[in-house]
């Protein structure tokens, strides 16, 4: 999808070096240990006696999907291979080895007189994880944007919105960090920050080598990429992932709606990219106090252009609403799909940019879960083991702690898709006892706002990556805006999750 996106070029230079990288010699060792090692670990797990495990009546599916959850969670941390092909090898283990498509000899030839077989999953339900709701709200998301980008309302919409902010350096500033927040909020992170990122490059020009505005603005675009997608639920993968398990009918079923979401993360988000901003221009200062921005590209004229906008302004009016309506987000994000297909504004051609490989980590994600809850491992996990004796505010610090120092090494995808299902399960062990910090939306929302809190390396997230690119800013820059930026949002964030959930406001 990323080839519609002003920017494309630093889209394409940055797959190419992550390309280069993953196949170096040394890099080609590395994996091959590292495969070894998981396949030794899957093989010990899928083995074990299952009194090892501490977990009573453990059946000999539910064994089997701890050694592939355990496949997965070291495919992810050590990327052997990309995160989506990851995804993907769940989905086929699922339904080789613990469905009731599997071989025959892993139906009926493994039971014993010590360990039952278990309840086989339903190949239907572990395919029907890539047709979640979840997936339909990220396919929505995805033709928004691709629409916007083919019409050049992208690039009018940046043109206007910045326009108020003037030409005083640290008002543009606040412009390019609060506009790139939110084009995130609707559009990938990715093709946000090399959209921004190519607006810039003439007020690069304007600016002195010797001066700290180029640093500045350029830390601008990652740091507004990161924290705008926060703010909605298809802002990032970790937000539709939280949703996903909070409003489960089978699990939690908490009914949190778009537009609910949207109530508290947005202030949120908003003082968050204000703070962001007066912390960047206090580090990196502006020796120019003026500069003149130009935006090339022009909305094109036509039906198509106002289909296009009154379509945008209708479905997130609808999503923003959608507890009034009746509608649920997901059933909303197929509007825009239809109107734009039968107007010919989105063609087969744009279906093949849709970045399918975020579909595939999300659903993987999503097949692990159902794994979890349908084979009843959950279940035996939460009465075998005391998650009522845990202490809620030490499962709070450690799992944010966990999952920013994985985000930071990792995709924050895979990071929510290998702690969402755990933390689900122990939240549920745990009844009551969580109450006092908020609930299980504390935790699970708490996760997605520490996955998009991590921005310390330029491998952090695709932004980083995008901005460090440009040549403009050293890694020590970075790290340092970064540190501080995500230590914030996680100290605000998740206590701005606690006070609403001893509210009783989510």
């Amino acid at each position: 999808m990323f080839k519609n996106f002003n920017g494309f070029h630093l889209i394409d230079a940055y797959h190419q070096q992550k390309r280069a990288l993953r196949y170096t010699p040394t890099r080609n060792w590395r994996k091959i240990f590292s495969a070894v090692f998981v396949l030794i670990v899957t093989i010990w797990l899928w083995n074990a006696p299952a009194s090892m495990f501490g977990i009573d009546g453990l059946t000999v599916v539910q064994q089997r999907i701890i050694a592939i959850f355990a496949f997965s969670t070291l495919m992810w941390v050590l990327e052997v291979v990309p995160a989506w092909a990851t995804s993907v090898t769940i989905i086929g283990l699922l339904l080789i080895f613990t469905s009731d498509s599997s071989l025959s000899f892993f139906q009926h030839g493994a039971e014993n007189a010590v360990q039952p077989l278990g309840t086989l999953l339903s190949y239907k339900g572990i395919m029907a994880c890539f047709a979640d709701p979840v997936i339909m709200l990220f396919i929505g998301g995805f033709i928004l944007a691709i629409a916007a980008t083919k019409t050049g309302l992208d690039a009018q919409l940046a043109r206007a919105l910045l326009k108020p902010f003037g030409t005083r350096s640290e008002s543009v500033l606040l412009g390019f960090i609060l506009i790139t927040g939110i084009f995130s909020m609707f559009v990938s992170n990715t093709a946000t920050a090399a959209m921004m990122l190519t607006f810039l490059t003439p007020v690069f020009r304007q600016l002195p080598p010797e001066g700290k505005g180029c640093i500045a603005l350029t830390l601008a675009i990652p740091v507004g990429a990161n924290l705008g997608g926060m703010a909605t639920p298809i802002g990032t993968p970790p937000n539709a992932i939280a949703l996903k398990y909070l409003n489960d009918p089978a699990g939690l079923n908490m009914n949190l709606g778009f537009g609910e979401w949207m109530s508290f993360m947005l202030p949120f988000v908003l003082i968050m990219l204000v703070v962001s901003w007066f912390i960047i221009k206090k580090i990196f200062p502006f020796t120019q106090k003026r500069i003149e921005i130009h935006i090339d590209g022009a909305m094109k004229p036509g039906i198509k252009t106002k289909i296009v906008i009154v379509t945008f302004i209708v479905t997130v009016l609808l999503w923003i609403f959608d507890k009034r309506t009746g509608l649920n987000s997901y059933t909303v994000a197929l509007v825009p799909f239809v109107v734009f297909a039968l107007s010919d504004i989105i063609t087969k051609e744009d279906l093949e940019e849709i970045n399918w490989s975020v579909i595939w980590m999300v659903a993987g994600g999503f097949a692990l879960g159902y794994a979890l809850n349908q084979s009843g491992l959950s279940d035996n996990a939460i009465r075998s083991i005391p998650f009522g004796d845990f202490s809620p505010l030490l499962i709070l610090i450690i799992s944010g702690l966990i999952c920013y120092a994985l985000s930071n090494f990792i995709s924050n995808s895979a990071t929510a898709a290998l702690l969402m299902p755990i933390l689900t399960t122990v939240c549920m062990g745990m009844g009551d006892v969580i109450e006092p910090i908020g609930g299980t939306s504390t935790v699970l929302i708490g996760i997605a706002i520490a996955s998009s809190s991590a921005m310390v390396l330029p491998i952090s997230t695709p932004p980083n990556a995008l901005a460090y690119s440009t040549n403009l800013v050293k890694q020590n820059d970075m790290s340092r805006i970064g540190l501080i930026v995500g230590i914030i949002s996680l100290v605000c964030g998740y206590g701005m999750l606690h006070l609403l959930g001893k509210s009783g406001m989510i």
